[in-house]
């Protein structure tokens, strides 16, 4: 018996598409900002930088697309996840490349996690709102959308 399981990809074509639209929402909120998009291993796929973007935002944008696609909800909801458990609060957020506040989205296709969109430079609040521009460009791409 055949047991191969094909699990569907996110294309790189999408992943620019979801980026772009970060990047045109970036701009009516007049905000420069880094966006990446990651697939479902934290490979990136699409990067865009805008010009005069803060520096250290390059790391934090992967980070949190990186974030979202390794556990598969936003990372505005780590507080939540960690509560007040001492060990976790310390631990985890120690952790390389885990980022526990707001502006990482993951992509989701049928309740599966396809990857991860990360975008830093403004307030978690506008980040946030870039990235959900991404996901709702991915939305109107697909059949039926």
């Amino acid at each position: 018996m055949n047991l191969q399981f094909v699990e569907p990809d996110l294309h790189w074509q999408a992943a620019q598409r979801a980026a772009e639209a970060a990047m045109a929402h970036a701009c009516a909120l007049d905000i420069r900002i880094h966006v990446a998009v990651v697939d479902r291993a934290g490979r990136t796929l699409a990067y865009l930088r805008m010009n005069g973007a803060f520096l250290h935002s390059e790391g934090i944008a992967v980070d949190k697309a990186y974030t979202a696609a390794s556990f598969g909800f936003p990372t505005r909801d780590w507080l939540e996840v960690l509560g007040e458990n001492p060990r976790l609060r310390i631990g985890l957020p120690s952790r390389e490349r885990l980022v526990v506040f707001g502006g990482g989205l993951p992509i989701l296709l049928d309740g599966r996690c396809l990857g991860g969109i990360g975008v830093s430079g403004g307030s978690e609040e506008q980040d946030e709102a870039c990235a959900k521009a991404g996901l709702e460009a991915l939305d109107a791409a697909a059949p039926g959308g």
